[in-house]
């Protein structure tokens, strides 16, 4: 068993071309790039018993020999990856069931009648490899980088494999990143955590691709550094999920929950005062920015416009085709891996960080429950737009954290009274509009929930 740490990146073919001959890869690469042509079958139960339980089980083909693989259920995080493999060679390319024993095969499988195992889908492709190493500090870091380009096929469908799979044979796993960043600088790389086994599932039914990813379990005791860090993951994993879906369908509804991610990351990072100096999250909110200040405007101009929606595919393809998108993934990933929002904070901030987020947030709500001031946006309806990132910084931990807010009653309900009035401040202004700001700051203002918070 060996445990498998790595991050793959979409790229076109373009994209694929150039890598070769990139600089950088071509000072760390010592002995040229290596061609091998592989052939892949995944197998599963009729009823994909495996991919329910996020496990890949497969036979490769790699020139003369066959190699029997299990990979288990692992973890991914903004498209790093990390799972336990197993391997074993094998004589012919047919399945050796006994290797599949108590060491390997999952508990929550041992029931599994293995002999329903059967070939569902294939995923065949050319891949170029090459070791690239380098020295980063006093230590060394040895990364094989994989170009592959192919085909994953299934039910009769095909979808095309062109990606840059980067896997840590050694040093941290920053240096992972640090690399794919180095490159998506200069070309167009998409982190994308959908191994080619998914594909070759969603290929096979439409409807396996869970683009869900669980919720961070937060508890009152624990710091909000933890706290930050595990809901920004979640937000970032999940917005690159959503690009990848939408990238593949075109749903409109998958469009509006990606900026919704956006919107909620950039409300985040906004929350923590002096947890978070400014001057650590510049880079971070101005590459948020850079994508919200086209795409927000687009999703809201589309909730009225079915040519918007139309558009937007085409549109989106087109950012994906330069690096933006890229770039602000892995740099990103990079920020909250390295814990960078902590650096050069004073020790208030680094008490804040500290502080258990059962006391913290509270307090953070009911100050920004006071300065929303509804009062006064019931006098002024036409100005309740400017209380944007106030709602949505409410409104990010009402939904993320809510098990944790003990004291407020009724917060699923507060979050969507809080929704109807963000609806509100970024409609177009017109007399029915002002009328319905006044209704709902009302029904805020009355609610149970918003109560308590001005209270605390």
């Amino acid at each position: 068993m060996q445990k498998e740490t790595e991050i793959k990146l979409r790229v076109s073919r373009e994209t694929l071309a150039a890598l070769r001959e990139h600089p950088l890869l071509k000072k760390r690469n010592k002995a040229g790039w290596e061609r091998r042509e592989l052939f892949n079958q995944y197998f599963d139960t009729p009823e994909r018993d495996l991919a329910k339980a996020k496990i890949a089980l497969r036979i490769r083909r790699d020139g003369e020999e066959f190699i029997q693989t299990l990979k288990t259920r692992g973890q991914s995080v903004a498209g790093l990856s990390e799972r336990h493999e197993y391997d074993w060679a094998l004589s012919k390319a047919k399945l050796d069931l006994k290797k599949l024993n108590d060491e390997c095969w999952p508990e929550a499988l041992a029931e599994l009648d293995k002999k329903q195992l059967q070939a569902i889908f294939t995923t065949d492709f050319i891949r170029e490899r090459a070791e690239i190493a380098w020295g980063r500090g006093k230590s060394k870091v040895v990364i094989e980088a994989a170009l592959d380009l192919g085909k994953v096929i299934a039910a009769g469908q095909e979808e095309d494999i062109c990606e840059l799979e980067l896997e840590l044979r050694q040093g941290e796993p920053q240096a992972l990143l640090e690399l794919a960043a180095e490159l998506a600088a200069d070309l167009a790389l998409m982190p994308c955590d959908i191994s080619k086994a998914e594909r070759g599932y969603r290929l096979f039914d439409a409807n396996s691709y869970s683009l869900s990813l669980p919720l961070p379990e937060l508890n009152p005791e624990l710091a909000l550094d933890q706290a930050f860090a595990a809901l920004a993951w979640h937000l970032l994993g999940s917005s690159q999920r959503l690009a990848e879906q939408y990238r593949f369908n075109g749903h409109w509804r998958l469009l509006v929950d990606w900026v919704e991610q956006l919107v909620e990351l950039r409300a985040l990072v906004g929350s923590l005062g002096q947890a978070a100096p400014r001057a650590s999250s510049h880079e971070l909110r101005l590459s948020l920015d850079a994508l919200l200040s086209v795409w927000r405007p687009r999703v809201l101009a589309g909730q009225l416009d079915e040519a918007v929606r139309q558009a937007a595919p085409a549109q989106f393809a087109e950012e994906l085709q330069g690096n933006r998108w890229g770039l602000f993934s892995l740099n990103t990933s990079r920020w909250l891996l390295a814990h960078a929002w902590t650096s050069e904070r004073n020790n208030r901030g680094n008490r804040q960080g500290a502080a258990v987020l059962g006391n913290w947030l509270p307090h953070l709500l009911a100050e920004e429950a006071v300065a929303l001031q509804l009062g006064r946006y019931q006098q002024q309806p036409e100005d309740l737009a400017e209380q944007l990132p106030r709602i949505e910084r409410l409104q990010v931990w009402l939904r993320l954290a809510r098990q944790v807010l003990l004291e407020v009653p009724e917060v699923d309900r507060l979050y969507g009274e809080l929704n109807k009035l963000r609806e509100l401040a970024n409609r177009a202004l017109d007399e029915e509009c002002l009328d319905a700001r006044v209704q709902q700051a009302q029904t805020v203002l009355t609610s149970k929930a918003w109560k308590v918070l001005l209270r605390l």
